[in-house]
Parts: C-alpha cells; sequence; structure tokens
C-alpha cells in the first residue's frame, strides 16, 4: 500500500535534552530526517531511545531543545508513534480500532463532498473553491476513497486475517494487540512515522509487508529496531544515542560516559557496525602508543637522559677537564632534560583517554559452576503429540542434555504455546510430555512483568527474585546485563529492554538444564543480541530457541523445528 501523496514533510530536532529525577537520558541533540527519509535510531538498553520517539511525538516533555515539523500545508501535519507497550481499551474490537483509525481518512471523503456541493451553490466563491481544493488535495494525498481495501491490505499484510473483527481487544494476545497497534498506525497515514521496535511480533511475511511500506513512506521515518536485517533493508542512516567516546573527548569516570549526544552515519548497519570496531581498535593503538612514549620519557627523566638523542653520552673525565666544555655541556645537559620534561608535562596533559570498559554481556553461562548434570545424548523432554485447541496443532518433539534446537513458524501457529507446555506453565489439552524427574526449565518469555515490585530497586528485585544466598554468590555484575548505576533505580523507571535484561539475569542465576528463549532478540540491544547468540553454543545444558529473528535463523548452527497449523516439521 502506498499514498499518493503530493505534500511533504520533514522533522528537525534541534538542541534536545532530557532527564529523568534519577538520571540524565540525552543532552543537547540536534538531527534533521529530511522528506522521504528512514532513519534507524539505536543504542543500548535504557539509551533513550523511546523517550526521543515520545518526545518527537508530543508524548513527553523535553527539558530543552525544541521538536519542529515542516510541512507545506495549511493542514497541521500529524504525527503517528507505534509505542512497544500499545494500550487499547480491553472491551474495543478489532474493528473498533480499525475504524477509529481511518476516520481522519473518512472525514476527508465527507469533507470532498460538502466542499463539492458548497461550490456547486456558490461556484464563483472564492472561499468555495479554496475549500474544496484543500479538501480534494487532503482526500487524494491518502487515496481515502480507497481506505476499505486499505484495510483489508494491512490485516492480511500483519497475520490478523484469522482473528475476529468483533473480538474484544483484551482477549487477544500480546503479539496480535502488537500488530494491532501497528496496522491502526499505518492505516492513520500520519505525516511523520515513528516505530518502536515494529517487527516485533511480526513473522516473515510480515516483516516483507512493513518494509516494503516504510520504503515507499512519503514523509520522514523514524525507527528504533533491535532488527539487524530490518534495519539494514529499511534505513538510509543511523542515529547512535550510545556512541563510543572518542579518544580525546573526555576524562569523567567510566560511570559518565554516557551523556554526549549523538552519532549520525550514514549507510547500512552492518556498515556502522564495522566502522565502529575500525574505530576503536584505532583507539586503543593509538593509546597503547602513547603509554609506551610515557613509559619512555619517564624513564628518561627519571634517569637525567636525553630524550631524542638516545646515542648521547656524557663527556668522559679528560674532556670534562677543561672548565669551558663542561659548563657548556652541563647547560645543554639541563636544557635537554627540561625539554623532555616539558614534553611529558604536556603529553600527560592532553594524553589519549583510555577506551573504557564497555557493558558487555558475559555469557549464558556466566553462573555455571557444575559440569552438565546428564549424559549429552540423554533425553529430558519428550512431547508427543501435545496440541492446544486453537492455539497448537499436535507436535512431537524430543529434547536431549546438549540440543539446540531453534522453533520457526508463521504466527499464530503455536510456538511460544509450545514452550509454556514443554516449561510446564500450561497443561497441553491433547498429547502426553514426559521430563526427568527434577528437571530445572528456566524460561525467558517474550513479556517482562515486575509489577508486583513496583517503588523497589533493581537489587532488591533480584535478590528477592534469586534468593539473598543465591544473589550474594552470584551478584547480578556477574552476567553484564546492567550497568551497575542502574543496580539502585527504581525497577519502575528502566526501559522494556532492561526488564527484559533483569529477566534473564533472573534466570541465569540459577543455571537451567533446559533453557527457553521466546524470541530473545525482542527489545534487547543490538550489541547483546550478538553476543548473546554468539553464547548459546557454549551453554552447558540445552538451548531452545523460538525467533522469527532472521539475522539469527541465518546463523543459527543447532536443529530446526518448523511449525505450522496442521503439524511440525524438523530440518
Amino acid at each position: 500500500m502506498s499514498y499518493s501523496r503530493t505534500v511533504y514533510s520533514h522533522l528537525r530536532v534541534e538542541g534536545l535534552s532530557k532527564s529523568f529525577a534519577d538520571r540524565r537520558v540525552f543532552t543537547d541533540i540536534s538531527f534533521v530526517v529530511p522528506q522521504d527519509d528512514c532513519v534507524g535510531v539505536i543504542g543500548e538498553n535504557g539509551a533513550g531511545k523511546s523517550t526521543l520517539l515520545r518526545i518527537i511525538a508530543g508524548h513527553l516533555s523535553a527539558d530543552a531543545g525544541q521538536v519542529e515539523i515542516f510541512h507545506h500545508d495549511t493542514v497541521q501535519p500529524a504525527v503517528g508513534l507505534l509505542s512497544q507497550q500499545p494500550s487499547f481499551a480491553a472491551s474495543e474490537t478489532m474493528e473498533d480500532v480499525l475504524e477509529t483509525a481511518v476516520a481522519p481518512l473518512r472525514a476527508a471523503v465527507c469533507e470532498v463532498d460538502d466542499a463539492a456541493q458548497a461550490l456547486a451553490d456558490r461556484p464563483h466563491q472564492e472561499a468555495a473553491m479554496v475549500r474544496y481544493t484543500e479538501a480534494l488535495d487532503r482526500a487524494e494525498r491518502f487515496a481515502a476513497w480507497d481506505v476499505d481495501a486499505h484495510v483489508n491490505r494491512m490485516v492480511a499484510g500483519l497475520g490478523l486475517a484469522d482473528v475476529e473483527l468483533l473480538a474484544p481487544v483484551g482477549q487477544l494476545s500480546g503479539g496480535q494487540t502488537a500488530r494491532l497497534a501497528l496496522a491502526s498506525l499505518l492505516l492513520s497515514a500520519p505525516d511523520v512515522l515513528l516505530l518502536d521496535e515494529p517487527t516485533n511480533h511480526l513473522d516473515d511475511d510480515g516483516v516483507d509487508f512493513i518494509s516494503g511500506l516504510v520504503s515507499n513512506w512519503r514523509g520522514p521515518v523514524l525507527i528504533a529496531s533491535h532488527d539487524r536485517a530490518f534495519l539494514d533493508h529499511t534505513v538510509r542512516s543511523l542515529i547512535d544515542l550510545d556512541p563510543a567516546p572518542q579518544p580525546h573527548q573526555l576524562n569523567e569516570a567510566e560511570d559518565q560516559l554516557t551523556t554526549r549526544g549523538i552519532t549520525r552515519f550514514t549507510g547500512t548497519y552492518s556498515d556502522y557496525i564495522q566502522h565502529r570496531r575500525d574505530a576503536r581498535r584505532r583507539w586503543q593503538n593509538q593509546y597503547d602508543q602513547e603509554q609506551a612514549q610515557l613509559k619512555r620519557l619517564r624513564a628518561a627523566v627519571d634517569q637525567n637522559q636525553v630524550v631524542g638523542h638516545e646515542d648521547w653520552k656524557p663527556r668522559t673525565e679528560i674532556r670534562m677537564a677543561q672548565k669551558y666544555y663542561a659548563d657548556r655541556n652541563a647547560k645543554v645537559v639541563a636544557r635537554r632534560v627540561n625539554d623532555a620534561r616539558s614534553r611529558l608535562r604536556e603529553l600527560e596533559q592532553r594524553q589519549i583517554v583510555k577506551p573504557p570498559r564497555e557493558l558487555s554481556f558475559q555469557g549464558l553461562d556466566a553462573a555455571y559452576t557444575t559440569g552438565p548434570h546428564y549424559a549429552p545424548d540423554e533425553e529430558l523432554i519428550r512431547a508427543t503429540q501435545v496440541a492446544s485447541t486453537h492455539r497448537l496443532a499436535p507436535t512431537s518433539l524430543a529434547i536431549t542434555a546438549n540440543d539446540r534446537l531453534l522453533i520457526t513458524g508463521p504466527n499464530g501457529v503455536g510456538k511460544s504455546t509450545l514452550l509454556a507446555i514443554m516449561a510446564d506453565k500450561l497443561a497441553p489439552d491433547y498429547g502426553t510430555i514426559m521430563r526427568k524427574p527434577g528437571l530445572s526449565v528456566g524460561l525467558l518469555t517474550q513479556e517482562s512483568d515486575f509489577s508486583a515490585f513496583a517503588g523497589q530497586t533493581v537489587q532488591a528485585v533480584y535478590e528477592q527474585s534469586v534468593g539473598l544466598t543465591v544473589a550474594e554468590a552470584t551478584p547480578l555484575t556477574t552476567f553484564g546485563l546492567l550497568h551497575p548505576r542502574d543496580h539502585t533505580r527504581s525497577i519502575d523507571s528502566l526501559s522494556v529492554g532492561q526488564h527484559r535484561r533483569l529477566a534473564l539475569a533472573i534466570i541465569l542465576a540459577n543455571p537451567p538444564e533446559v533453557l527457553m528463549l521466546d524470541e530473545p532478540t525482542n527489545h534487547f540491544s543490538l550489541p547483546l543480541v550478538t553476543e548473546l547468540e554468539a553464547s548459546i553454543e557454549h551453554y552447558p545444558g540445552a538451548v531452545i530457541v523460538v525467533s522469527h529473528d532472521r539475522w539469527l535463523r541465518n546463523h543459527w548452527n543447532g536443529r530446526t523445528q518448523h511449525l505450522t497449523n496442521s503439524d511440525a516439521s524438523e530440518s
């Protein structure tokens, strides 16, 4: 679907700053997104991606700076935001949501009819002509006469065709609700499109569909996403809200290296990651070379040697017997040593900062202290024709102690349901499930709910979740999932991605013999996703992953089981 727009907008952000009570999010950031441009927003969890989009959309106030949308039209430009946590009234139906989204388009058609009638009544009145021209332009811009066809294509493209139109939103799954929110936003045809993790809950067909829409959108588009393949395919440039510090940029403490603004990069995400790696490697080389030079200077000054003249030797006693030469040599030596001291002081004052240690995931096995409890080929779980009414078709599989299993399939086939059954979180309606007695299973679900811990610190939530003994033996810092400065923050102030990082840490504190990860790339930052994927092969137990992520699937080294609406097939 595309909209035949003849009027364009562009977005300008100038000097934007935002702080919350316990932290500064970003400071003095500025950028422009021209018409027809698609820009990716990246950064670590908690860097402020969602906050930035909410400010641009007008849902949150900035501390300083301004957002301007230049729109060559008399109509106020519309800004549309897809948030990670869409909210609808539980009693609303899918039909209600879709109709609300297209109501302005239907109103545009009615306005054309009304304006046309007014012009027919007063054909020579200039105001009537202007009204009709503007109404017609707006309706054409949004292809308002094709709205019903647009709705049908959107519902089918986002995998909602099988959802009953009159079903209350409160009865929809989390994935269906997220896709409905995306459909609602796109159908409303905003002038500026802001998408926060738009590919979460989308299968391949849905990602292809949304990629086509975004690529052809006639207006500024900002996308905050963890999806590497999607970013590579859709965006033309990137804004990094968590840029690497520069060698001579500052001498602050390591935990203060988070408020520097942004980095703007033209190119794909893959290009940017390589660029960032190369820059850090150059920085490390420069730092190492300068430290070696400083070491030589300090040693030379300590020994009163002349730096820069390594072959110079003190005058012999015979030559120094002549007072004239002795005095002159002493002055030369003193001057050269003083010069060396001056160069040393200057270099120490402007020396390159040591590359800071970056927050780095320490692996799924970071807390694993004992060896495997089972032989590698020992069967731990066997599911035989397990099924759940309207959620999972009869499926059979077996999990061994050292298994690496990727479960794939389109939306709605029951992948999450299958994990819940195997993890003993849900009983199947049909079939049988067998588990080893005493088997420990950890399941990272798609959504992390810490509402029961409202008002408590992250550290307190971790201790209560894993137990004080485990928390002391395996502190939260073990995993490299949350920066130490975040441990004392309120759980309520964390981003969606940080909530999920904490949920993963809680599971890994008591490493399960079977680790299940439901869409592990959702909500996590791109660096963490890469590190997490690399650590899967080193986990001492079985790992079962459900994922739509193309990048992960293309690099998967284990076995794969594909679910359909009729049965499951293994490859």
